[in-house]
């Protein structure tokens, strides 16, 4: 049993198809047939089933399937492994960030990191902080910038970047106050971040310790969105207070008073699972670079 055969079963169980397989793995498509029989010959078992215009997993391919992506991804370690201890640190790093995380400024952290690490490929999506701390546990993130409420859920740990309170910001209504509670926002038109946020999340809590439900008129995924619904007089948009302030000139800011209404902005990572070199080297990167 040779390790591209493992390379080329992976590689076709997951396309469905052998010529599919072959293109993704830049290797002729009778080869890949060739490997696979002869791994299937030396199993004494077959694999997949050709039978239809898919090709699909057997009983024993459907067994089989997870013990050589395990293989393949051992190896890999070990060479990335080798790697880290000779200074060569590369590999590919998955990270997910909120949209509001903008006072992170990621695109500079990861530029200066390219810079450095230049053999290290990098991703990056979007999304809301639950969805991303869900595929940091399924292994599909590495890291995340992502914004807590509370303590991070079992598994994953973080690192703070960003610490800082919620503002309202307003046009119209609350203009004649400099500080308000919770309270003063009920029956209020508020703009706010969608649910699975931080600061959704830390809004809503406040507003159930006071026995009210918010009126969330509009809901966006870019804080800067709720400001400018705020400049055209459409409610109240709860924001992190560095943006609130950033548009003091032409909105109201108002301070908000009670507990838990701070937005924190954190690199987060799994902790029940191995991360690669190259996530490693960019979570201390992180580290080092919101310390100076």
């Amino acid at each position: 049993m040779e390790l591209h055969q493992l390379a080329y079963f992976v590689a076709v169980a997951e396309e469905g198809n052998f010529t599919r397989a072959a293109e993704r793995l830049h290797v002729a498509q009778p080869g890949v047939s060739a490997q696979v029989r002869r791994l299937e010959r030396e199993l004494g078992q077959e694999l997949l089933d050709r039978s239809g215009r898919t090709v699909r997993l057997t009983d024993v391919g459907a067994a089989a399937l997870p013990h050589a992506r395990a293989a393949l991804a051992a190896v890999k370690g070990v060479r990335e492994a080798v790697d880290e201890l000779a200074g060569l640190v590369r590999g590919q790093v998955a990270i997910g960030a909120v949209t509001s995380a903008g006072p992170v400024r990621l695109p500079d952290l990861l530029a200066r990191f390219h810079e450095r690490y230049p053999a290290v490929e990098i991703t990056l999506s979007e999304a809301n902080s639950d969805t991303m701390l869900a595929a940091l546990r399924e292994g599909r993130l590495d890291l995340a910038v992502v914004g807590l409420a509370t303590d991070p859920p079992p598994g994953i740990a973080t690192q703070v970047l960003i610490d800082e309170p919620f503002v309202a910001v307003t046009s119209g209504v609350l203009a004649d106050r400099a500080e308000v509670a919770i309270a003063d926002l009920a029956g209020l038109p508020l703009m706010a971040l969608p649910k699975g946020t931080g600061l959704r999340t830390a809004l809503d809590a406040a507003f159930v310790r006071e026995g009210l439900v918010p009126r969330i008129a509009f809901e966006a995924a870019d804080p800067n969105v709720l400001v400018q619904l705020a400049m055209r007089g459409l409610g109240v948009a709860v924001v992190p207070e560095s943006l609130g302030r950033f548009h003091e000139g032409e909105l109201r800011v108002v301070t908000l008073s009670g507990p838990g209404l701070r937005g924190v902005l954190a690199l987060a990572w799994r902790t029940d699972g191995p991360l690669s070199p190259a996530a490693r080297a960019l979570i201390a990167f992180a580290r080092a670079s919101y310390r100076s």
